[in-house]
C-alpha cells in the first residue's frame, strides 16, 4: 500500500502530494490520527485530506485508515518469520501471536461481506422456519464445527456437529429443503468433507464453504466463505488457521443472533447464564 502512494506521487495535485508524503513519514501516526490533525500537520484542507484517499481508491478517510492500520500491523517485526531454535521465550510469544494478527487483519481485508451476508441470511432463514443446521471439521476444524454447533445451540437453534466422516456423510444423507449445512476445512481437500458436501447438495441443503480459496471444497458448495492461511509448520498454521475460522463462526453466529434477537433471545440468554452460574462452586 505504502509502495503504490510513493508511485502515485508525481500524478497528484500539490495539495494531495504533502497528504501522501504525511502518509509515508509515519504510517502508523496517520492511522490513529483525527482529520483535522491530519489536515494541519500536512498544512491543507480537511476535504483535501478526503480527496487524498479517495485518489488512491478508497471510499474515504475511514476506510483509507482501516486499510492502512491493517498495513502496518503486517508490518511489525517477527511477522511471517518463523520461530528459530535461538529464539528466547520473549521472542516465541512476539511471534507466534503477531502471526495470528496478522492472519486476522489479512482476513478482515480480504473478506467478502456480500459471502457473508448471503450465509448469515440462509443461516436466518433456516433458525426461523425451524430448520436443521449441522457443522462439519476434521482435525482441528472438527473442534471448530463444535464450537460453532455450540455457539449457535446457545440461540436456540436446532443444531449438530459431526467430526466423524461416516456420521457427516450418513447425516447429509437426511437433510433436505430448508436445512443447511457449514463445512469446515483448512485444506478444502479432505475426501469425507466432499463426499458429505455432495450429499447435502443434492438433497438439497444449503452448503455453506469455510476453507482455502481454489481448493476442490471451496468450488462444491453453495457460499464459499474464504478463509486462506498457508500451511506451514513454521508459523504454527493449524493452530492459526483453527482460530481464523473460528473467528469466522463468531461473526456469523454474531449476525444471525442480531437478525433473530429482540425480545426473545435476551431473555433465553440471561437464563441460560444464571443456570449456568448457579452450578458452580462457591
Amino acid at each position: 500500500m505504502l509502495d503504490r502512494i510513493k508511485a502515485s506521487l508525481p500524478s497528484l495535485a500539490a495539495a494531495e502530494q504533502r497528504v501522501a508524503r504525511l502518509v509515508l513519514s509515519d504510517p502508523r501516526a496517520f492511522a490513529n490520527l483525527p482529520v483535522s490533525e491530519l489536515a494541519e500537520r500536512a498544512h491543507v484542507s480537511k476535504p483535501t485530506v478526503v480527496r487524498f484517499c479517495r485518489s488512491m481508491g478508497y471510499d474515504g478517510l475511514s476506510d483509507f485508515k482501516l486499510k492502512l492500520a491493517g498495513t502496518v500491523s503486517e508490518g511489525v517485526p517477527f511477522i511471517h518469520r518463523s520461530v528459530d531454535a535461538d529464539d528466547k521465550t520473549s521472542d516465541v510469544l512476539v511471534k507466534v501471536i503477531d502471526n495470528t494478527v496478522a492472519a486476522f487483519l489479512k482476513y478482515r481485508n480480504d473478506a467478502s461481506t456480500y459471502a457473508i451476508e448471503r450465509a448469515c441470511e440462509a443461516l436466518t432463514a433456516t433458525c426461523q422456519t425451524g430448520r436443521r443446521i449441522e457443522f462439519y471439521g476434521a482435525g482441528n476444524s472438527g473442534i471448530v464445527a463444535q464450537d460453532g454447533q455450540h455457539k449457535f445451540f446457545r440461540l436456540g437453534v436446532n443444531t449438530i456437529a459431526h467430526i466423524d466422516g461416516h456420521l457427516q456423510v450418513m447425516s447429509a444423507s437426511l437433510l433436505g429443503p430448508g436445512d443447511c449445512v457449514v463445512i469446515i476445512s483448512n485444506s478444502g481437500r479432505t475426501r469425507d468433507l466432499m463426499d458429505a458436501c455432495d450429499i447435502a447438495r443434492k438433497n438439497g441443503a444449503t452448503t455453506i464453504i469455510i476453507t482455502a480459496s481454489g481448493s476442490p471444497l471451496a468450488a462444491a458448495g453453495h457460499i464459499h466463505l474464504a478463509a486462506d492461511h498457508p500451511e506451514g509448520y513454521d508459523r504454527y498454521s493449524p493452530m492459526v488457521s483453527r482460530l481464523l475460522h473460528l473467528m469466522v463462526i463468531d461473526v456469523l453466529a454474531t449476525c444471525v443472533a442480531l437478525r433473530i434477537g429482540g425480545t426473545r433471545l435476551q431473555p433465553l440468554l440471561r437464563e441460560m447464564k444464571n443456570n449456568l452460574r448457579s452450578k458452580r462452586y462457591a
